[in-house]
């Protein structure tokens, strides 16, 4: 279970990844990838496996997060495939050169930025939304041109299983391969050079995976979990505030990078609010949210057990109940979390939201609701500082996977114009040479 999976490649002795990536650099290297109707085709075969495998997929997040039919299809299915969607809707348009502006010297040039793919690139994906964070990404990396390493997570056993043994069916698997393993299979893995890093995690793995991809200068986007703010005003309706953080904190089990982790507000609002939220999550899940078929649970033992010790570190305000064999632990509220970064949810005036905006740094933010913005593919979605670098949804992702080459096409004639350049040099062809290099769009011609 430590060798590739998926690709059906034999591993070799001492290194089981080493066959695969060879074969995948040389497919890369062929220009196989690189044609728009080789990505559309690769984009198709990642629709058909979610069409067709929809029940197979909500089976296994039920099994691995106990995720609802609703929560499987509203954040981990039909996300992905609007994503597919737009990226085959738009991809020619992507791929088409970016005409720049030009300064009088390069007025008969041609000057563009050509996108082109990286190469390799690897996509090690997170186990809270184990279809969303890994087939999103995959998304804009095939768009782009690339072939594909992908290393879903060893901890949501059930959609690993899926993904390794069904997805590689529905993709050409001379440019895509699955990887499994653990700890130690990935570090053995990212001693490789790869062409880019795309990581979804925790700061102390994103260090490791920085750490790796550094020996090769292998550029990174970082996707990693922060602590998310929720400043409440005092002038707000506190049952708005309640249903809103209650189902932003509780959807996924809380299993979420940019759900509310704590609230900021006066003493006079807590007070209104703790029964709001109260009365809120009695109206979602039940008397009993144990057997509310809406409520998830934790993803293993270790993670229960982790966050059952944080119902110590303060006075549990509602619920707190938990039970280790259902990895079950009951909507809890205590008033004191650990601290900040990241998306900031703010819920009051718009005057307040907009303070709040203007004076603090997040990677997202969302004023008078949750994690929406995650919604919108025409927003990037990225962390900043200790919660990330780099970006993606839509056409940010075909542009994280894409580089953006330099190009300016010169015609081999007019070298007696051009000569102005050359030495002995003058003070007046100084100034000219000056004038015509200033960065100013002009539609003159050069005689």
């Amino acid at each position: 279970n430590t060798v590739a999976g998926g690709a059906g490649w034999p591993a070799g002795p001492m290194d089981p990844f080493a066959d695969t990536l060879q074969r995948l650099r040389e497919t890369f290297s062929s220009g196989r990838t690189r044609p728009a109707e080789f990505r559309a085709t690769q984009l198709k075969g990642l629709g058909r496996f979610l069409q067709e495998n929809k029940q197979l997929l909500q089976e296994a997040l039920a099994q691995d997060l106990h995720k609802s039919t609703f929560e499987s299809q509203v954040s981990e299915i039909s996300i992905s495939q609007s994503e597919i969607n737009l990226a085959l809707r738009n991809l020619r348009a992507w791929m088409k050169d970016e005409k720049v502006s030009k300064n009088l010297a390069t007025q008969l040039d041609s000057a563009f930025i050509r996108k082109e793919p990286f190469g390799l690139v690897l996509i090690i994906a997170p186990w809270n939304y184990p279809v969303n964070l890994t087939l999103m990404p995959l998304v804009g990396a095939l768009a782009a041109g690339n072939c594909v390493v992908l290393k879903p997570s060893e901890i949501s056993k059930s959609t690993e299983k899926v993904l390794a043994e069904v997805l590689p069916r529905y993709l050409d698997q001379s440019c895509f391969a699955v990887v499994l393993g653990g700890p130690e299979e990935t570090g053995q893995l990212l001693e490789h050079k790869f062409d880019h890093i795309f990581f979804t995690g925790s700061p102390r793995v994103g260090k490791i995976v920085m750490t790796a991809a550094a020996k090769h200068l292998t550029p990174v986007t970082l996707e990693l979990g922060g602590k998310n703010p929720c400043y409440v005003d005092d002038n707000c309706d506190p049952q708005t505030v309640a249903n809103r953080v209650a189902w932003f904190r509780y959807f996924n089990t809380g299993q979420t990078c940019v759900a509310p982790d704590y609230i900021l507000c006066s003493p006079e609002t807590q007070a209104r609010l703790l029964p709001a939220l109260q009365s809120a999550i009695t109206r979602f899940y039940g008397d009993d949210p144990r057997a509310s078929p809406d409520l998830g649970r934790i993803i293993n033992h270790k993670h229960f057990q982790r966050l059952r010790g944080l119902l110590s570190c303060g006075r549990v305000a509602i619920g707190g109940q938990s039970d280790d064999s259902d990895r079950y632990i009951g909507e809890s509220g205590p008033p004191r979390l650990p601290t900040p970064l990241r998306p900031l949810h703010a819920g009051s005036r718009t005057r307040v939201v907009k303070r709040v905006l203007a004076q603090t740094s997040s990677g997202g933010f969302c004023g008078n609701d949750g994690f929406m913005h995650m919604t919108l593919s025409s927003l990037p979605f990225g962390g900043v500082g200790a919660s990330g670098m780099g970006n993606y949804h839509g056409k940010f992702s075909f542009d994280t996977f894409s580089h953006h080459r330099t190009c300016l096409l010169r015609s081999p004639g007019l070298e007696k114009i051009y000569a102005i350049r050359y030495p002995p040099h003058s003070p007046r062809n100084l100034r000219v040479l000056l004038t015509a290099m200033e960065t100013r769009s002009c539609s003159c011609t050069l005689l």
